[in-house]
C-alpha cells in the first residue's frame, strides 16, 4: 500500500498552571498538539484515536485511529517528533473487511520494526469478531488470525505482547465460553486459547492487555464478574492455570475500585493500576496490589479538578505514576495526573480544554528525555483527536 505522508495542520504550544486538588498548585506544564486528525479531505488520515503510542529507536511515535480513513475503518498512523504524520494502513482495504476493521488499541514493535496489533471487527466473510495483524515498514498488512467468535475468541479490545520466542499473547472481550479469553499465537499464525472466563467468580470480559513477569506468567484484568459483579486482576501461567488474585468492589459501595484496566510491575512485583468506577464518589481509582494480594487504593478520584475515570498506567524510574482521565480537570476535558505512591497524592499536570485536546482514553508514553506523549479521542482543530506532547 502506497504510503502517504501528511502536512502537520496545527502545532499549539499551550502553557497551563495545573491546580492539584490536593496540594494547591503545582508547576507550569507546557503542552504541543503535534497532530490534529481530520485534517486531510474526508478524514482519510483517521479519527478518534482510542489507544495508546509506541516509540521506535528514532523516536517516531505509532498509534491507530478506530474510525475514519478510506472505509471508516481506521488507520495505523506514524507522528514524526517534529509533527509529520504519515498513514501507514487504511483498514478494510480488503472485501468484507477480511484485513480487519476498527483497531482499538495501540501496537507493538518487534526488533525489525515491523508493528502488530489488533482490530475489535472484521476479518472476512466468514468471521465476525476482528483479527490479528502484522504491518511491515513498506505498510504491507498480514492477518495473523481472525477470530471467528466461537472458542477461539472474539473483538479483541486490548494490544499484545511477545515473550522471548516472538509468540503474541492477547485477550479477547467475548467469545471462548462467551465471557472472554486469555489467547496465544506464533510467528505463524497458528492460536491457542490458554483460558477461558467463565463468567463466575474468575471474571469475564477481559478489555485491557497483558503483562509477563519473569518467569513468563501472564497478568492482566477482566472488567465485570468475580463475585461482586466489579473485575478482577488475574494470573494465568504458560500452560493455562488461572488463579483470581483480587476481586473489585469487595468493600461497601466499591472504595476498593471497580472495572480495572490494564496493570504495571514495579520493580518489587508490585501490581499498579486504575479503575473506570468506583472510589469514593464512583469517578474510579489508582490502586497497588502486592504479592501478597493485599490491595491498597492509592488514589479515589473525586470528579472535581483532579479528573474522573482514570486509565493507562505507567512508572517513571522514581515510582511515581501516571496516567490519563477520561473526563472532569478543570476545564471538563480530561486531564493528564501523577501519583506518588508513596504520599497517596495526585498531581494534575495538565487539563485539556478542548482546542488542545479533550476526553483522552489511552495511558501516556515517555520519551527519553522524560516527556509524555498521548492521545486525545475528541478535540483538537477538527475535533477528531489529536496527538499531543507534554513537557513536565
Amino acid at each position: 500500500m502506497r504510503l502517504r505522508t501528511l502536512r502537520l495542520t496545527r502545532s499549539a504550544t499551550v502553557a497551563f498552571l495545573a491546580v492539584n486538588f490536593l496540594l494547591g498548585v503545582a508547576s507550569a506544564q507546557t503542552e504541543t498538539v503535534l497532530y490534529n486528525f481530520c485534517s486531510q479531505n474526508n478524514c482519510t488520515d483517521g479519527s478518534g484515536p482510542v489507544g495508546g503510542l509506541v516509540f521506535d529507536a528514532k523516536g517516531n511515535l505509532y498509534g491507530t485511529t478506530s474510525s475514519r480513513g478510506t472505509s471508516n475503518a481506521g488507520t495505523v498512523f506514524r507522528v514524526t517528533p517534529s509533527g509529520t504524520a504519515t498513514v501507514l494502513y487504511r483498514f478494510c482495504s480488503q472485501n468484507n473487511c477480511a484485513d480487519g476493521n476498527r483497531p482499538v488499541a495501540g501496537l507493538i514493535l518487534d526488533a525489525k520494526g515491523n508493528l502488530y496489533g489488533t482490530t475489535y471487527y472484521g476479518g472476512g466473510s466468514s468471521v465476525c469478531c476482528g483479527v490479528v495483524f502484522k504491518l511491515d515498514r513498506t505498510g504491507k498488512e498480514t492477518v495473523l488470525h481472525s477470530f471467528a467468535g466461537g472458542t477461539d475468541g472474539a473483538y479483541p479490545a486490548a494490544g499484545l505482547v511477545f515473550d522471548k520466542k516472538g509468540n503474541l499473547y492477547g485477550t479477547t472481550k467475548e467469545g471462548g465460553g462467551h465471557n472472554g479469553t486469555v489467547f496465544k499465537l506464533t510467528p505463524s499464525g497458528k492460536e491457542t486459547v490458554l483460558y477461558n472466563f467463565s463468567g463466575n467468580s474468575d471474571g469475564y470480559y477481559p478489555e485491557a492487555g497483558l503483562i509477563l513477569d519473569a518467569k513468563g506468567n501472564f497478568y492482566g484484568t477482566t472488567t465485570l464478574g468475580g463475585g461482586y459483579f466489579g473485575g478482577t486482576v488475574f494470573k494465568v501461567t504458560p500452560s493455562g492455570k488461572e488463579a483470581v488474585l483480587y476481586r473489585f468492589c469487595s468493600q461497601n459501595n466499591c472504595t476498593d475500585g471497580s472495572t480495572p484496566g490494564g496493570l504495571v510491575f514495579d520493580a518489587n512485583g508490585n501490581l499498579y493500576g486504575a479503575t473506570n468506577s468506583g472510589g469514593g464518589t464512583n469517578n474510579g481509582t489508582v490502586f497497588k496490589l502486592t504479592p501478597s494480594r493485599k490491595e491498597t487504593v492509592l488514589y479515589s478520584f473525586t470528579g472535581g479538578t483532579d479528573g474522573a475515570f482514570p486509565s493507562g498506567l505507567v512508572l517513571d524510574e522514581k515510582g511515581s505514576l501516571y496516567g490519563t482521565t477520561a473526563q472532569a480537570g478543570a476545564n471538563r476535558g480530561g486531564t493528564v495526573f501523577k501519583v506518588a505512591p508513596s504520599t497517596r497524592k495526585e498531581t494534575v499536570l495538565y487539563s485539556f480544554t478542548g482546542a488542545d485536546g479533550a476526553n483522552p482514553r489511552a495511558g501516556v508514553a515517555f520519551d527519553k528525555q522524560g516527556n509524555l506523549y498521548g492521545t486525545t479521542y475528541y478535540g483538537g482543530t477538527n475535533n477528531n483527536g489529536i496527538v499531543f506532547k507534554l513537557v513536565p
